[in-house]
């Protein structure tokens, strides 16, 4: 094999030896012991996922099948079909049942609704397949008709005897089906109906309308109906009919139509008014009132009377009883009304002399008594009987109970009354019960009234029950108003107040402070903090509340600015004279409360300040910033402060400002001087970068840039390109080579800088090795070239498939670097020879 670098004179010659490839291919064979178990059928049990039987009548019925199919390789037993509702129901099959491999057997389902609406249920199959019970979801509608009649009674009012008044009716199918009237029977001879004939059927939500008439033949009220037999539910329907005919001429009434007198004392009288009325439009003619029974009397009425149509007259009724026992009279009125006679029936009784004890009220219940003191009540002893009552004891029992006010035994006449006052006077707070128990010579002695009382004490409450007086500006103050409340149904006294906690303080309460029940007062609660932070404190109230000792939590934060500024100093360094620099001062409330800048001052016309308009107010943990410019008129150091006056501690605040003025220069730089780019092939591009710098303090303009050598250009600076003191840029040389070899070039850069021209020394070249060898003795495909750069090795291999030719070119080399080669052949097989003898190449630099 013979290796030559295309640029170098070195010539290597080597010997490629023969390549033997021994092959031995081993073969191999698959083997199994015994036999492979059989198959394994199964059956599976597959049903339709739902079935919809659509819209029913209730009462009707409808089928459909479910169709169960074995799509598995086994017959299927199945053991038990269920259905979860009693609205869907098998039909005409019995289990278990056996659907062989690939049958299909179908299951009859009946859907029966019975009540209208939506309906489901589910088909639940059990089987001994490999898929477990299978479910179906049945749906279907229940529809049903329903009658609704309106109106739902026909009031005809008063109608004249011999005229006639007519009214519609409504029938209307209520429901989802189909509605069938199969008849409508009317009773009540002065009732009769058109428009109606049956049998009528109306749809869902149908109507139809007919008439009834109302025409009596006689005064005085009339009823009747009709029956409607269908198929809704609830039938038959019936409709009430109601009228009122009213006669030629006048009626007479009487108010009350009857006279009950109850008990009276012998010998005594009691009186009740009786009304008659001309309820026609004509007038009548009463003859003679006449009085039936020898206890009973009438006055104020004298026949004969005339009453116009609508006209009343009064007059009483008198029962004198003579002797006990029920007695029963009438009173009968003649006129010439249509009702010629009225009679108005009378009742009494009477009665011996009994007295009779009456208590007022029946039970005492004293609300809320403040504990330690009484509350009394009357309770009036009524003798509502006919003989003298003598009440002959009266005591109380219950704790805190007693009565008073009664001298025993009194005496209390028929229609007369005693006072008894009944006290309460509770040692405890909550509920207590008693009776009262009154013993007299009337029926029913002893007779108990019922005594219940609430020991009562107030209840002091505070609204807010507790304060937050959030933030508050130290050196401040915050007043907040606490109402307090007797919120307990009796009053109560407030014996002191107290406050603690640093910063709190109260006003506007007094102690002693007496609240009466509902009854408020209100007091005011301060915090005037005076450091920063949380503070925490309460107001005490004691009082003979049930809650004697009231407390209210206190809460509030100390607050105040604070002013940052960033950064503390302004140091500008060199500037050039004639120029200027800026720096930004960011100023910060790193404090609680808001921050007011009222002042700003600057104390030397080589620094201005500009972005800040005073007054200014920054909010806590907000920013604000100012511009600080050091435009130098001279050369040497100059220094400043600005004076910041605000409300913050340490007002005011000073930033001290320093700079120096100094003559520009102008200068420019270059990073690096050389650049070298290697090896590149002929026909590539390589490419480096240079940094060109303004390291003085002036500007500086770039007026030209060139570029000499073979190959190679400069890109990114351009003429008239200004760099201010300190800017960079970046200047881009590509190296394109035409020929193997080293390259040398230069860019030249022309400025206005005091060491211009800036030179930048540019190096490379392109290089490559060509390797050959001798072929193969044996049969091969192609050759491997690995490569190394140790004598011996290790070697990388070059070639992603193998070469067949005998020669092959390395383009991947690096000047100045010392490789070392070798080859292998390869047969059809893929198998690889030994290495061959190794070459080396030196590629020059660059």
């Amino acid at each position: 094999m013979s290796i030559r670098s295309r640029d170098s004179s070195t010539v290597v010659g080597l010997l490629l030896l023969a390549l033997v490839v021994v092959m031995q291919l081993s073969g191999c064979a698959l083997t199994s012991a015994g036999n492979a178990p059989p198959d394994n059928p199964e059956g599976t049990l597959a049903a339709p996922l739902s079935i919809s039987f659509g819209t029913v009548a209730v009462g009707s019925t409808t089928t459909q099948n479910a169709m169960l199919s074995n799509t598995g390789s086994a017959a299927v037993t199945v053991s038990q079909a269920t259905i979860s509702t009693s609205n869907f129901s098998l039909l005409g099959v019995s289990f278990p049942m056996t659907v062989g491999a690939g049958q299909v057997v179908p299951v009859q389902i009946q859907f029966a609704p019975q009540q209208a609406g939506n309906l489901s249920g589910t088909l639940s199959v059990t089987s001994n397949a490999t898929n477990g019970t299978v479910s179906v979801a049945l749906a279907g509608t229940g529809t049903a008709p329903g009658l609704s009649v309106s109106p739902a009674t026909l009031a005809f009012g008063t109608v004249s005897v011999g005229g006639n008044s007519t009214q519609s009716v409504t029938l209307t199918n209520s429901g989802s089906a189909s509605l069938t009237i199969t008849s409508a029977s009317l009773s009540g001879s002065a009732f009769s109906m058109s428009g109606l004939s049956t049998p009528l059927t109306l749809a869902a939500s149908q109507s139809s309308t007919f008439s009834v008439q109302f025409a009596p033949t006689a005064g005085g009220s009339a009823s009747g109906s009709i029956s409607f037999v269908s198929n809704a539910s609830g039938s038959p329907t019936t409709l009430t009919l109601s009228g009122t005919g009213e006669a030629s001429g006048a009626a007479l009434s009487a108010s009350p139509s009857s006279v009950a007198f109850g008990s009276v004392v012998i010998g005594n009288n009691s009186s009740q008014t009786v009304t008659l009325k001309n309820t026609g439009t004509s007038s009548i003619s009463i003859s003679q009132v006449a009085v039936s029974g020898s206890a009973f009397a009438v006055s104020g009425i004298s026949a004969p009377l005339t009453l116009t149509g609508g006209e009343s007259t009064t007059f009483p009724v008198i029962f004198t009883p003579t002797a006990s026992g029920a007695v029963s009279g009438s009173v009968t009125v003649t006129s010439t009304a249509a009702n010629p006679s009225l009679v108005i029936a009378l009742s009494g009784t009477g009665a011996t002399a009994q007295p009779q004890l009456t208590v007022s009220p029946t039970s005492v219940s004293f609300a809320n008594v403040a504990v330690g003191t009484t509350a009394s009540q009357s309770v009036t002893l009524s003798n509502t009987g006919t003989g003298a009552l003598t009440i002959s004891a009266a005591s109380a029992s219950g704790a805190g109970f007693a009565t008073s006010g009664l001298s025993l035994p009194a005496t209390v006449s028929p229609g007369q009354n005693a006072t008894l006052t009944v006290t309460f006077t509770p040692a405890a707070a909550g509920s207590a019960t008693g009776t009262v128990s009154v013993t007299s010579n009337a029926p029913g002695s002893p007779v108990a009234i019922p005594l219940s009382g609430t020991g009562a004490q107030g209840q002091l409450s505070a609204s807010p029950g507790s304060v937050a007086f959030g933030s508050v500006l130290v050196g401040g103050s915050d007043p907040q108003v606490i109402t307090l409340s007797n919120t307990g149904s009796v009053a109560l006294t407030i014996s002191k107040a107290s406050v603690s906690g640093t910063g709190f303080s109260l006003s506007g309460l007094s102690a002693p402070l007496t609240l009466n029940a509902g009854a408020s007062s209100t007091f005011t609660v301060s915090f005037a903090p005076t450091a920063t932070g949380s503070a925490s404190g309460s107001v005490s109230l004691t009082s003979n509340a049930s809650n004697s000792t009231l407390v209210v939590s206190l809460t509030g934060t100390g607050i105040q600015p604070q002013l940052t500024a960033t950064p503390s100093s302004v140091t500008f360094g060199n500037v050039n004279t004639g120029s200027n620099a800026s720096e930004t001062i960011s100023l910060t409330n790193s404090g609680t409360a808001s921050l007011t800048i009222t002042q700003a001052t600057i104390s030397s016309g080589a620094f201005t300040m500009s972005g800040l308009t005073v007054p200014l107010t920054i909010s806590a943990s907000s920013s604000s910033s100012l511009t600080v410019t050091f435009a130098p008129t001279a050369t040497g150091a100059a220094s400043s402060s600005i004076t910041l006056t605000s409300n913050a501690p340490g007002s005011p605040m000073t930033i001290s400002l320093t700079g120096t003025g100094v003559s520009p220069t102008l200068q420019l730089t270059v990073s690096p001087t050389t650049l070298n780019f290697g090896n590149v092939q002929v026909g590539d591009t390589g490419s480096e970068t240079a940094t060109l710098t303004n390291s003085g303090n002036s500007s500086v303009t770039i007026s030209q840039m060139t570029t000499s050598g073979t190959g190679y250009s400069a890109s990114g600076v351009g003429a008239g390109q200004v760099l201010t003191a300190g800017q960079s840029v970046s200047l881009t040389v590509t190296f394109t080579p035409t020929a193997t070899g080293s390259a040398t070039g230069t860019v030249t850069i022309t400025s206005n800088a005091t060491n211009s021209p800036t030179t930048i020394t540019l190096t490379g070249g392109s290089h490559l090795v060509d390797l050959s060898w001798t072929a193969s003795t044996s049969t091969v495909v192609g050759y491997n070239i690995y490569r190394g750069t140790v004598s011996g090795g290790p070697y990388v291999k070059l070639n992603a498939t193998a070469v067949s030719g005998t020669s092959y070119t390395d383009t991947g080399v690096v000047a100045g670097q010392l490789y070392y080669y070798v080859v292998t052949a390869v047969d059809s097989s893929g198998v690889e020879s030994v290495y061959s003898n190794q070459a080396s190449a030196t590629v020059p630099t660059p």
